[in-house]
């Protein structure tokens, strides 16, 4: 037997263990009261059998009293025996809570095992208690779905929070690295075109293009013009090179203003038959291929691509501690509506909550299946680890005064057997 001070669990809880004062006293005026009655009964046998009996009234007290002090006793040996032994003597089958905790743990264990842990029993109690309904009325409530949704943003934040943020850019990194050796880009870049054109954006394309080029003339006119008298000949006077450029810039402006203002201007039908052809290209052309490789290296190999995801993992984090941190979030919002709606359907679709219903049962049979042999020797292995003598006392506070009861009850009745007997005795004598 583990001495008392080194159990680790107990088999009350803390307000047992608060109320164990209010409970002693109780159990000692319950066994006041028994002893009280037992001590009368025998006073009264001793007194009538004293006497002498006289008469057939006192035949029937002393056979009361009889009765009545024999059922007092063995009530008490009863009761007393199943925490400790009575008189302190060694009598066999007494002390039966301390005898027998390991065996009756054993015994607990195998009742919750057949009786609780059963997966038919499991099954029933969930079908008995319509689960699906039940869920589904919670979750419609708009205040029910608002508190899980931020249970639930908190705990996302908390499991981020135990994630290293290494680790998580590593993976990130790696995961995206992966997808995008997994696109060929050329072809992925002729998809995109085709659906440019089919949306009639090269044109857009086009004009933006050419405004582009018309404000990088206007805005570069004194870096072109100083670069082109750089590239002119030395034997020719200073103005006539500038009234060239001058005419030269003036007239590239010119035309690129007519090529954007004019829908049949021969450059912008040329691209466009470029353009039209530029997707075929960069599915089929080996060339465009290549390129397109190349380009996917270079961008897999750049730091850049290792900053973008390091970044982009701490910013989804704080966004959803922010996010989290808010009741009217637009995370939150959207939880709560997403889980109401969810609520509404399952309340308003019969077949859903019965497969709802069904899925339950099965993870309730799988995990009975699974562990039932697991929680039965929990049960068993926590009460094999209470103290046998504390345990014992415990359930004696618990159930004593109940138990004093008994032997009130067994006096009484032992007397009216006793009477009872002694009617039947001078009936047939």
């Amino acid at each position: 037997m583990e001495p008392a001070a080194t159990t680790s669990a107990s088999p009350v809880s803390k307000l047992e263990r608060e109320s164990m004062d209010m409970r002693v006293r109780r159990l000692a005026a319950a066994r006041r009261r028994a002893t009280a009655l037992l001590g009368a009964v025998t006073v009264g046998f001793v007194v009538v059998t004293a006497v002498g009996v006289h008469g057939t009234l006192l035949g029937y007290v002393q056979a009361g009293f009889e009765a009545a002090m024999v059922g007092g006793v063995a009530d008490w040996f009863a009761v007393t025996a199943l925490f400790r032994r009575p008189l302190g003597l060694p009598i066999p089958h007494t002390a039966v809570i301390v005898e027998r905790k390991d065996q009756f743990a054993a015994t607990l264990g195998q009742f919750v095992q057949e009786n609780f842990l059963n997966a038919d029993v499991l099954a029933d109690r969930i079908r008995s208690a319509g689960p699906a309904p039940r869920l589904a009325a919670w979750l419609a409530d708009p205040g029910s779905a608002a508190r899980f949704a931020g249970h639930a943003a908190d705990i996302a934040v908390a499991l981020a929070g135990t994630l290293r943020d290494e680790d998580v850019q590593r993976v990130l990194n790696a995961e995206v690295i992966r997808a995008l050796q997994a696109v060929e880009v050329a072809p992925l870049a002729g998809r995109a075109v085709g659906v440019m054109i089919a949306g009639g954006h090269h044109a857009e394309l086009f004009n933006a293009s050419v405004s582009a080029a018309d404000r990088y003339l206007a805005d570069h006119y004194e870096e072109l013009r100083d670069r082109f008298e750089a590239e002119a000949p030395r034997w020719l006077p200073d103005a006539v090179y500038g009234r060239a450029f001058d005419r030269l810039h003036a007239r590239l402006r010119e035309r690129l203003a007519a090529m954007a203002a004019d829908p049949d201007d021969e450059a912008r039908q040329q691209f466009d038959k470029w353009v039209a052809g530029l997707p075929e290209r960069l599915k089929t052309s080996p060339e465009m291929r290549e390129r397109g490789e190349s380009f996917k290296r270079d961008l897999l190999a750049s730091p850049g691509l290792r900053e973008w995801t390091s970044s982009l993992w701490k910013n989804t984090k704080e966004t959803l501690r922010v996010q989290a941190a808010d009741p009217g979030s637009e995370l939150r919002r959207r939880l709560a509506a997403g889980l109401t709606a969810a609520g509404r359907r399952l309340s308003s679709d019969p077949r859903l909550q019965e497969s709802l219903e069904r899925v339950v049962e099965s993870w309730a049979r799988a995990l009975a299946d699974q562990f039932h042999d697991e929680l039965a020797d929990l049960v068993t292995g926590t009460i094999k680890r209470w103290d046998a003598a504390e345990t014992s006392t415990q359930l004696e506070l618990l159930l004593g005064r109940d138990l004093q009861f008994i032997r009130i009850n067994g006096t009484v009745v032992g007397a009216g057997v006793g009477i009872a007997l002694h009617a039947i005795a001078l009936a047939l004598g």
